[in-house]
């Protein structure tokens, strides 16, 4: 039985979308990749609201964080982290001997302007990270607020990571003065996994130039030059299949019309916030709420586990809490292209199973 996926990635995609990744193969080498991966660019730079070149990587946005960040750090890095994905950037530099501090919060708050300013002002950092918004904790950085701090400091490289966010909440790229800015397929774009999405300012590419070990697989530097050179073609052979459904569900995108997408995502996480609210409590701060995911706290001592076999067997499926947060909280996403009528329908289905009132 096919369980209706309500967790924050993979989500649940359309059979339609499927269907395009069943089409026969191309060269990569062909002016058909070229069409192919040039439409699918230009949709991107609307989602994204930019001018900046578009790539993509055959991999989880976690590979385009990697080369985000030992690409174009040339002195030092300041990570900050508002739950696990934040911590993920920092393992990543570490590991790849990017010199980088960290900078956390408490569990479910938000990263303030206020601690950019100061860790920026230092005069140490040449490039940040910012999770935009975090699906261990439902918290969604005030991003346009963090964005007008780091555009008083321009040597600083500004990425963000948007993997749970992108094309469920508004994310103004160039206004914003994002450099590099990354998400994946299988969030609120409502695809399978396997592609990486990233946009690339001209301030990050030169940057990145500079920087001698960027590895190779995610060497930034490689890959805007090969989609420069070869009309979007890519250093290594990508994933034609899922550019296909990609190409696809960004052409469904454009015609639901962004602005009514945006919209859809923010009806759904009030609709869950209202109920969260009334029958149990929310885990972030309320100021900072994520708009593709609630992260819901535990406060009547339910077994999430239990809760999440009865909903399987009526073909629906939540995410427990993440790590330290496992049976303290659960997760209910809603993104990409689930609707208002089927989030009531998985809160019924909770209603019944836990005996609370409508």
């Amino acid at each position: 039985m096919h369980k209706k996926l309500f967790i924050p990635g993979p989500v649940e995609v359309r059979q339609e979308i499927l269907d395009q990744m069943a089409k026969p193969l191309i060269g990569h080498r062909t002016k058909e990749i070229s069409e192919l991966q040039r439409n699918i660019s230009n949709n991107l730079k609307k989602l994204f609201y930019t001018e900046n070149q578009v790539m993509l990587s055959t991999s989880s946005g976690s590979g385009f964080m990697e080369g985000a960040i030992r690409s174009c750090t040339a002195k030092k890095a300041a990570v900050f982290s508002v739950g696990a994905f934040g911590k993920r950037w920092y393992k990543m530099a570490v590991s790849n001997g990017v010199p980088a501090d960290l900078f956390e919060v408490e569990m479910g708050q938000a990263t303030s302007p206020q601690m950019v300013e100061e860790a920026l002002s230092t005069g140490e950092y040449d490039l940040i990270t910012i999770t935009h918004n975090e699906t261990s904790t439902g918290v969604m950085n005030p991003i346009k607020e963090i964005a007008d701090v780091v555009k008083k400091y321009p040597e600083v490289v500004f990425c963000v990571d948007t993997v749970s966010s992108a094309a469920g909440s508004k994310i103004e790229v160039d206004q914003l003065g994002i450099d590099i800015c990354i998400t994946s397929t299988q969030k609120a774009l409502g695809l399978p996994p396997g592609l990486a999405i990233c946009t690339m300012s001209n301030k990050a590419y030169e940057r990145a130039k500079t920087v001698k070990n960027r590895g190779l697989y995610f060497d930034m530097v490689e890959i805007y030059d090969t989609i420069n050179k070869k009309d979007h073609q890519y250093p290594s052979t990508p994933n034609v299949s899922l550019m296909y459904a990609l190409e696809y569900q960004l052409d469904q995108i454009m015609e639901e019309g962004l602005e009514n997408r945006f919209a859809r995502h923010i009806e759904m996480a009030q609709y869950v916030r209202g109920w969260a609210k009334k029958h149990f409590e929310i885990f972030a701060d309320e100021k900072y709420l994520s708009n593709t995911l609630t992260t819901v706290k535990n406060t009547r001592g339910i077994s999430v586990k239990d809760l999440n076999g009865e909903l399987a067997k009526r073909g629906f499926m939540i995410s427990n809490g993440y790590g330290d947060l496992k049976e303290k909280t659960f997760r209910i996403a809603h993104m990409a292209d689930i609707t208002l009528d089927e989030v009531k329908e998985l809160i019924g289905h909770i209603n019944e199973i836990l005996n609370l009132e409508e």
